[in-house]
């Protein structure tokens, strides 16, 4: 629990009540927080109001459960891409959510890159319209990069771009600042991207992405909404 103040703490914090299971919200005049910490999950499940779905998806549809995971950044469960299922590599795997809207302020996450042989990481990500539109940002170890794309209608196209080497099978954090067409993206606290984008202009869901067969995990995924 130490990702939120102990005074936002103080002013709301309650398990949230609008459809949503394992998370905390939040409220202060700065904006509404929502964490989703995964910890009072049953595991083998995802967060109520959470769907499965794929970009360009080939075969069967990735599995994500909540599973245990002693190493967790807070408390000892995680959400995590366990078995990818297909064999395309153009799949982007996804765990979201449009019952949660968000269009400015932040995005966060600590994920770890457990597996994968053509793809490693993943990512956030937000203004989702749908399954094939949406804005992205992931790591991929394998690659050294840190990237910034949008999907529409189910194509990608990258923003920016930024070289560094994290290892896999560590946990990381990797976080999303969005105001109007700015995208400001920061790895373990650190700014490497910066970019402007107009493509999707409206409040869209958020969640989680792999590509191929990265199989990662995720854990205390924050979304802070700018009123």
């Amino acid at each position: 629990m130490h990702i939120l103040s102990l005074t936002s703490m103080a002013l709301f914090l309650v398990t949230l009540a609008s459809g949503f299971s394992g998370a905390l919200l939040s409220q202060t005049p700065s904006g509404k927080t929502i964490l989703f910490h995964f910890d009072d999950l049953k595991t083998g499940s995802i967060p109520q109001g959470w769907k499965v779905e794929a970009t360009n998806q080939r075969g069967a549809l990735a599995t994500w459960q909540v599973v245990e995971d002693s190493t967790a950044p807070s408390g000892n469960q995680v959400l995590a891409l366990t078995s990818v299922n297909h064999s395309f590599g153009g799949t982007f795997n996804l765990c979201w959510t449009d019952r949660l809207t968000f269009l400015n302020g932040t995005i966060s996450v600590y994920f770890k890159a457990n597996s994968g042989i053509e793809d490693q990481g993943g990512g956030v990500i937000w203004r989702a319209k749908d399954r094939d539109n949406y804005y992205i940002s992931r790591y991929n170890p394998l690659e050294n990069n840190f990237r910034i794309y949008y999907v529409k209608d189910g194509a990608r196209r990258m923003l920016a771009s930024a070289r560094i080497h994290l290892p896999a099978r560590q946990w990381q954090q990797l976080k999303i600042v969005m105001q109007g067409e700015r995208i400001t993206g920061y790895l373990n606290g650190k700014k490497l991207l910066e970019v402007k984008d107009a493509t999707f202009t409206d409040a869209g869901g958020v969640g989680l992405w792999t590509k191929a067969d990265a199989a990662t995990a995720f854990d205390d995924f924050k979304v802070v909404i700018q009123p």
